[in-house]
Parts: structure tokens; sequence; C-alpha cells
């Protein structure tokens, strides 16, 4: 009996497998790609990316250094790289800020991990080393938080930095605080609306607290409503055409088609009237008003909107009171917005609709003003962060100092526990401190500084003592956060904390990688 020494195979033709060091090599060389790609996007004096988009939107240009967005754009085929762009997307989701972060830590994590498999220490045991560490450093972060609720400006300011409005950040500031506050502490984001519109400078932009909306009212309609019933719905007001897929009308005579298009004229007649027994002022829809319909609400004085589009209402309905309807038979169980004026307002050169005095009281809008659609995009994404953090600071109002102090002070502390930890996983500790000295170290080198030099005085200040010491970017020197208003989120850095090592330990872990045979596709029959 002959025995066959081929391996054997069980996967799929064209299915491919990495095995051991190499598939885990792979996950290596992604994730630290990944890392570099956005490092240089780093703290206050970080560099842009532009991002050029093909496909249906080929041509479009994005001009960037918001880590989230980076990552997002770009098509990535390693599964590592995969794994850091999802974690840097809920960062961003979670509190708004600290993607970078996240992404250029989890990928030194995994650099510091490649230099350990090297010298044949197991996955395993450089997991449990970074567990340990993990907590020291969640320990030491917690103790050094403070309560400081007043201090939202400096944590405004201090996210603004690394941003396109870091020029403008004093008055971004004001207004990113000014519009949280409006909330009464119930963090619900969806209440502050930003509008762009390009023309003017950044410094234009301002804050409304009013609701804006970017529509026109229909011909000969109310300009202005006082005391405003608002009837928000989503259904088609253009039935001035058969609907029905593949259906024909024959008719004998051009009598017949005047028939039919009164018919019609009278169905949408029926369809107005019932609109206007809900005894509303303004009507807003989310589709289109045929001119006819149009011109039975001008009849009637009533304001038409058409063509809000869907989060447009939604949000109309969340800060008015309303309710979105699609049947309008029942008028009595339908619930109306209600706002206390709707006029229009000038914005550059467009004309918007205010609605004033808003039943959710805390409803404001801010309208961002810039030269071009990429300022205007970058400055969005800029005030979206600053809004999403100074939302997690009114509910979790800890804070801890920035510019690399919160880095050091945990990285202080794992060394120290290093120092007391037996066998290999003290390794593995030494090397988790190491990879966050390499934050302060890459804010420095985006700025143009000494990196070594000053990560070194950084370091030497923390184990004197002074836990207050970061880098103060603007002269390159470092001084005390504390003096310097520098203060950040601490639920933004534990999360930043937090975030990387479980990623990196996800990627650590892998010595397997089966990528699936592609889907070939069948050729088309056609119909039997």
């Amino acid at each position: 009996m002959e025995v066959s020494l081929n391996p054997i195979r069980i996967l799929k033709h064209e299915a491919d497998e990495e095995k051991g060091e190499t598939a885990r090599l792979s996950s290596f060389v992604g994730a630290v790609a990944i890392g570099d790609l956005v490092k240089s996007t780093l703290g206050p004096k970080g560099m842009d990316k532009i991002l050029v988009s093909h496909g249906r939107n080929a041509g479009q240009v994005e001009i960037t250094n918001d880590g989230a967005t980076i990552l997002k754009s770009i098509g990535v085929d390693n599964p590592a790289a995969k794994i850091l762009v999802d974690m840097s997307r809920v960062q961003d989701d979670e509190v708004g800020d600290g993607t970078t972060s996240v992404t250029v830590l989890a990928a030194e994590l995994l650099r510091e991990a490649e230099k350990l498999i090297e010298l044949k220490i197991h996955p395993q045991i450089i997991i449990a080393g970074w567990r340990k560490a993990t907590q020291v450093a969640r320990d030491a972060l917690t103790a050094i938080a403070m309560d400081n609720r007043r201090d939202l400006l400096n944590i405004a300011r201090t996210t603004l930095s690394s941003k396109i409005l870091s020029q403008h950040k004093e008055y971004f500031s004001k207004l990113a605080v000014d519009a949280v506050l409006r909330l009464k502490g119930s963090g619900n984001l969806s209440a502050i609306q930003i509008i762009k519109k390009t023309g003017g400078t950044l410094e234009d932009s301002f804050l409304d607290e009013g609701f804006l909306l970017d529509k026109k009212v229909g011909v000969h309609q109310p300009k202005r409503v006082e005391n405003a019933r608002i009837l928000i719905a989503n259904t088609p007001m253009d039935t001035d055409k058969i609907k029905v897929f593949g259906s024909r009308v024959r008719v004998d005579s051009m009598a017949k088609i005047a028939e039919l298009e009164v018919a019609e004229k009278e169905k949408m007649k029926d369809k107005v009237n019932k609109i206007l027994k809900h005894n509303c002022t303004v009507f807003i829809n989310r589709q289109l008003i045929y001119n006819y319909p149009e011109q039975l609400f001008a009849d009637a004085g009533v304001m038409a909107i058409e063509h809000a589009d869907f989060d447009g209402i939604e949000r109309l309905a969340l800060v008015t009171g309303g309710e979105i309807v699609s049947t309008f038979d029942n008028p009595e169980m339908v619930k109306l917005g209600h706002c206390d004026v709707i006029e229009q307002v000038m914005i550059g050169e467009d004309t918007l609709l205010r609605f004033g005095g808003v039943a959710l009281g805390e409803a404001c809008t801010i309208i961002i003003r810039g030269a071009t659609q990429q300022i205007l995009d970058e400055a969005e994404r800029s005030l979206h962060d600053a809004l999403c953090v100074l939302a997690a600071t009114v509910r979790e109002s800890r804070i801890v100092y920035g510019g690399g102090c919160s880095e050091m002070l945990m990285a202080n502390a794992v060394q120290t526990e290093a120092a007391k930890t037996p066998g290999k996983e003290a390794v593995a500790v030494e090397a988790f401190a190491r990879a966050l000295q390499t934050l302060p170290t890459t804010i420095a080198d985006n700025a143009g500084y000494d990196s070594a030099q000053l990560v070194s005085e950084l370091r030497a200040a923390h184990s004197q003592g002074r836990h207050s010491m970061g880098l103060d970017m603007e002269i390159g020197r470092i001084g005390c956060m504390k003096e310097l208003g520098i203060t950040e989120s601490f639920v933004v850095k534990r999360q930043v904390l937090l975030s990387a090592s479980e990623a990196a330990e996800m990627i650590l872990r892998v010595d397997d990688i089966i990528r699936a045979a592609p889907r070939k596709r069948e050729q088309d029959r056609g119909r039997c």
C-alpha cells in the first residue's frame, strides 16, 4: 500500500490560507502601514491628506486630517488593517475624537509585538503583559482625572487645535460650547443642525438660536407665519400621472384625455382638502409638491414647503414636537408641530427659512461660512468632533491634561510596574510603555521639533512628580498643561487606551488567515 506524502488540500480551488508566522507577519505589516499612513496627521501641527474619489464621485477632492475620514475613504484589502479602520470608526461614533491617536497607538503596539515575536516570546505571554499594562495605565489615568465641568472651553480649544479651525479656535470653541450648553445636559446632538454656505470667511460663521431649513416657500404663499401650526408629511403630491408600472391608457378622443385630467385634479384636490382639515398653517413635505396642489395651498393661505430631505424633516419633527404623517384621514390623531414664527432670512446669497421659538428650546443651528466646499466640509468635521467631545464631557465631567501629558504619565506608571513584574511578561509590559511614549514623540516630530530631547525631558519631569507637564507645541518646549489650559476629555483618553489595546490583542492572537475563493459569475442563460 502506497501512502502519498503530498499535503491534503481541504480548501476549494482558489481559496487561500496563510499559517503561523506568515499570517502574523501579514497582519503586522497591514496594521503598521495603516498607523504610518495617519501618523503624520497627529497633533496640533499635523499635516492634511488629499483624498481623490473614483467611481460615481470621480474627481471629487476632500482635504482632511481626521483619522476616521481618511481611513473610511481608503479601500484596504489587509484583514488586520480593516480591523483598525473599524476601530477608528467606532471611536468616532462613540466619543467623536481621538480617531488618529487610537490608530497610531494600536499600530505601535503591534510594531512592538513584532519585535517580541522575533525574540521567540509567545503571543499569549505578550497579551498577558499587555492586559496588566492596560489596567495599570487605566488606573493611573483615572487617578489624575479631575472633575471640572466648567473647563468646557479649554476642552473645545484642545480638540480644535489639531483641526482646520485651529487659527480660529477661540471663536469656534465658544460657538461649540454655547451650542452644547443649550442642550441642558441632554447630549442630544440631533438638536444641533450644521448648515454649510460658501462665501465669506470661517469667522463669518455663527450660531442661530432657531432652526434653519434650506428651502424656499411656494409661489404666492405667505412668506412669514406667526404661531405656526406645522403638518410634517412624507407623501406624493404629484398624482397628475399614472404610476402603475407597465400600465397604458387607450382613449379614442381628446375629450377622454380631458376627462382623465379632470379626474386626476379632483383626486389631488380631495387630498389637499384632507390636509387643510388638519387646521395647519404650514405644510412641509419630504417629496415634491406639483404646481396644482401648490396653487391650492396658496389659495388657502397655507405656506407649503416641498422636498425637505428626510434628515431635514426628521430633525424638524424633533424640534417642533410634531409627527411625520403619510395619510390624512384622521386629523384628530395627528400631532402638529408648533413654533412662534417662521420667516425668511438671507445668508450670503441664499434665502433660508428660520423657525423661531420651536417647542424643543435647546434646538439651534450653526451656519459655517468659508471660501471653498473643501474648507466647509473639513470645518464641519472639526466642529462635529468638538461637539461630540463636549457632549461626552457634559455626561462624564472628568478631564485630564493633554499635550502628551496623560500618555507619559501612563507610560511611567506602566514602566514602574514592569520593574516589579517577574518573568517574560515584564518585557511585554515595557513594550506597552514604549508604545504609549510614541504618541508624544509623534506630536513633537510632526511639529518639526527634536522629539528625542523633548520626550526625555518630559519623562524626567514626570519621574520627578510634575504630573501636569506636557508638550507646548507653540514654542517647542515642555510646559505646564494646567497653566496653558490644555485639557482633554477623560472619556476620549480612556476609549483610546482600551480600544487600541483590545484591537492589537485581537490581531496578535491570529495565527491563520483563510481567504474564501472568489465568487464566480455564472453565465446568464436567459429564460427557459
